[in-house]
């Protein structure tokens, strides 16, 4: 391991659940993921960071429930942005924002710097969204 990478590791911060996919594991993940973000001092981004855990986790339960699977949610914190990540196993739904009339893309969108989805694992896709810190 280089000096870069281990310097890299020592500051970032993670945090990782693996929830029901029910709506009950949607406001957990809510809930669960302020208090860690509380307990690092993330400031100002934690409002932010909230409703888009919110409308991400909702949009893995709702249109990413797969029956009996669960989904996952990580938080990082590395240099100056936070990284919201919630993972399902509908990776044949990819979600764009303004399609099928929702709007909780559109609010992830104009929370985040940028976001986006990653496929794979097969059957799984990650939804990610990335946060500016002060």
């Amino acid at each position: 391991m280089n000096p870069e990478t281990s310097q890299l590791m020592a500051t970032a911060r993670h945090f990782t659940l693996q929830l029901s996919s029910t709506p009950r594991g949607a406001r957990l993940a809510r809930l669960l993921a302020v208090e860690q973000l509380r307990s690092w001092d993330a400031g100002d981004v934690i409002d932010a960071a909230e409703q888009v855990v919110a409308e991400l986790a909702n949009n893995a339960v709702t249109h990413g429930h797969v029956s009996g699977r669960d989904f996952r949610l990580r938080v990082v914190v590395t240099g100056a942005v936070l990284r919201v990540e919630v993972t399902d196993t509908r990776g044949d739904r990819t979600p764009q924002a303004g399609g099928g009339g929702g709007r909780g893309l559109l609010i992830v969108g104009a929370l985040s710097r940028s976001w986006g989805v990653r496929q794979g694992p097969s059957p799984q896709k990650t939804v990610w969204a990335e946060l500016p810190l002060p």
